[in-house]
């Protein structure tokens, strides 16, 4: 009976343990007259609590689908394209990567109190506001709940989701999956520029809403935390932005971070497969995906494996391949970008990144100390050079199977600082095209060269054209540069294909094309909102990447549309202007909006121009920008610290009854920036100032 009670009460111990006490009288959540929130704490770990109360207050919604999605319950709530993040959590083994122990050992004691004071703000909103929950089964959250999102989202920053769909021959027709996603840093040193300062662009092309879209957010603690920056939701940290010192940007890494490979299959025995000459027995795994249908939710089964390389499918063929992910080598994501956002300078910005947590996203850097940096970030594994990674590799040796403990130490990968150029780009094009001609870094000769994305898009060619092109840029050209929405010739997307096929069609050879033909011959190339060109290119690369991208994944060469291919393409970009609009000579503002509500905008941009934008079916035969374009920082850096204008595409609260829910959509689609500021608002500047939980 003693060792019972003493059970119950070491028990209730622990259980009130798991709750942090916040002094929330501390916590100060300022809302700028934009609604963009400024929180301020005497310590890291109470703006951390603000933090998760603001995300919550803005999109809890947004918060909650992360969430969802490791606990495989999103199908629960968004149906059927839910299921697909739900059976990629289940499927790369997220929940078993994310253990108690990998936690206590990878993580500081200061971050873990950060990661709690985070869970329980947003333990607490919940708690107050028990109608926004989606889904009571995820509450309370826990420190494992958030690292998990944090390690889904990196798998899919390593474009893993792209071998499942080509394993599973375009299976997946989830929105978000499919859509094409990019992101583009620009950095103009000090020596280049006409008031020499040093002018940086952040610039990452998201969803413009839902869980993986940009949250605009100022942090300030008296332990020296002052950044402004975006987050997503869920984000316990701000993932690029400025602080004091420094800044910086993300881009997608296209290198080749993730394999697959095709097992030898006993040709009797049923799940069997030859490894180093022996025989293995496939692991046979079962999720049951619940399914919201209606008022129901049906519970669906889908089956998968896992072999000595990692989760493993059948596929169409009837092969079976397995996917080796070199996400899977850490956790550590979330304290790597504490200690960014809290360096000071270039030294201990580097030292952060030796932690080699943030998986596949590139980093542009400029501080006040006129440095500029480039690194392609890419998650490497130490790999035998006999094989041809970026293809199916043998499934049957050792020979290739990497350790999921060595990756490719930081020193070795890609990175430029300080080229006499004076200008650094990426825009998820290949390292090697990174700055100037007669200052790119040669790694020609290095084992990991063939590890890197060897080619260029229509953004990164544009930038460099128009970087060159003057020796001093101010600060007006900057953001002409940054807003430049113009197609180049040769005309490439997003996925590598060239399509400057559209502008060589004889009208005489194809009669039925004449009109479209003659518009596109007769384009400028800008993609402004009374362009018909840009309609027609737009839809037409939309319609073809769609079905390029469902069938093959991401390429990993040039792609060269011929002759055959564009008519193709080009009669059903036809078809649906004239079936919808009566006419193929349609303006690109009629034809794309930027929709919030029931307010819909014309919004100029296309796929991989500069200022891109991504599309998706409205209605009326119209489109809407889902993706490309998001928030949008850019920085001049001196002596004295930053100056900043930022822009979201819509506004920071996703509540339709909130003044904020679309009053930047103004400035957005005329492609004008708001000032920001790293000091807290005061006066007029001030909307609303408040403690969370009050």
């Amino acid at each position: 009976m003693n060792k019972l009670l003493l059970l119950f009460f070491l028990f209730i111990n622990l259980t009130l343990s798991a709750k942090v006490l916040v002094q929330t009288e501390h916590i100060n959540i300022i809302r700028d007259h934009w609604g963009v929130p400024h929180i301020s704490a005497p310590t890291d770990e109470e703006v951390a609590y603000g933090l998760a109360w603001a995300e919550a207050e803005d999109d809890f919604e947004s918060m909650q689908e992360n969430l969802l999605t490791t606990h495989q319950l999103l199908a629960s709530i968004k149906g059927k394209d839910g299921a697909v993040l739900d059976f990629i959590s289940a499927f790369l083994g997220i929940n078993e990567l994310v253990t108690p122990e990998r936690i206590d050992t990878s993580f500081s004691p200061k971050f873990k109190r950060v990661l709690e004071f985070y869970c329980q703000g947003v333990n607490d909103y919940a708690q107050k506001h028990p109608m926004e929950i989606l889904h009571k089964k995820i509450f309370p959250i826990s420190v494992a709940d958030v690292i998990k999102g944090y390690t889904f989202n990196m798998a899919l920053m390593t474009n893993v989701h792209y071998d499942i769909i080509k394993i599973l021959g375009g299976n997946f027709t989830n929105e978000d999956l499919q859509a094409p996603k990019g992101s583009n840093g620009i950095i103009v040193g000090s020596n280049r520029t006409s008031n020499h300062k040093t002018f940086l662009a952040i610039n990452s092309h998201q969803p413009l809403s839902g869980p993986l879209s940009w949250y605009e957010v100022h942090l300030h603690s008296a332990e020296g935390w002052n950044m402004l920056g975006g987050t997503f939701p869920g984000g316990v940290t701000i993932f690029h932005g400025v602080n004091d010192s420094l800044g910086w940007a993300h881009t997608v890494s296209f290198a080749d971070m993730d394999d697959i490979y095709q097992l030898r299959m006993h040709p009797t025995q049923s799940l069997t497969y030859q490894f180093n000459g022996k025989w293995l027995k496939l692991q046979k795994k079962r999720v049951w995906l619940k399914i919201k249908w209606w008022i129901f939710t049906i519970p669906f089964p889908k089956t998968f494996y896992t072999s000595i390389y990692g989760p493993t499918l059948r596929s169409k063929d009837g092969h079976f391949y397995s996917i080796r992910y070199s996400s899977a080598m850490s956790i550590n994501a979330a304290e790597q970008w504490y200690r960014m956002n809290k360096s000071h300078n270039f030294n201990e910005f580097y030292q952060a990144l030796r932690m080699q947590g943030i998986k596949g996203l590139n980093i542009l850097y400029a501080d006040s100390k006129q440095n500029i940096f480039y690194l392609d970030n890419a998650c490497l594994p130490m790999r035998n050079p006999q094989y041809d990674w970026w293809k199916i590799l043998p499934g049957d040796t050792s020979a290739t199977l990497w350790s999921i403990k060595k990756q490719v130490p930081l020193e070795q990968l890609y990175q430029i600082k300080n080229p006499n150029c004076g200008f650094l780009f990426n825009t998820n094009n290949s390292p090697f095209f990174s700055t100037g001609y007669t200052c790119q870094k040669e790694y020609t000769d290095s084992t990991l060269h063939n590890s890197y994305f060897q080619f260029n898009n229509n953004r990164s060619l544009r930038l460099y054209d128009l970087l060159q092109s003057k020796k001093v840029i101010s600060y007006n050209d900057f953001k002409k540069i940054k807003f430049d929405q113009h197609f180049r010739s040769p005309a490439y997307t997003y996925s590598m294909a060239n399509i400057e096929g559209l502008f060589k069609l004889s009208a005489d050879k194809f009669p039925d094309l004449r009109a479209i033909i003659h518009i596109m011959q007769a384009w400028d190339r800008n993609a402004d909102i009374n362009s018909y060109g840009a309609t027609i290119a737009n839809l037409f690369s939309t319609m073809y990447l769609h079905d390029y991208i469902s069938k093959n994944g991401l390429p990993t060469h040039e792609v060269c549309l011929d002759e055959q291919v564009t008519v193709h393409y080009l009669r059903k970009v036809k078809m649906h202007l004239e079936k919808y609009f009566g006419t193929v000579y349609v303006p690109l503002g009629d034809f794309q909006k930027l929709v919030r509500g029931n307010r819909a905008l014309p919004v100029s941009g296309i796929m991989d121009v500069i200022a891109a934008m991504w599309i998706t079916p409205y209605k009326n035969g119209r489109y809407k920008a889902q993706s490309g374009e998001s928030y949008i920082m850019l920085v001049q850096w001196d002596k004295n610290g930053p100056a900043i204008e930022t822009i979201s595409p819509y506004g920071s609260s996703n509540h339709p009854n909130s003044p904020h829910y679309d009053d930047q959509m103004a400035l957005y689609v005329k492609h004008k920036l708001k000032p920001m500021s790293l000091q807290l608002p005061q006066g007029n500047e001030v909307e609303r100032r408040y403690h969370p939980n009050s």
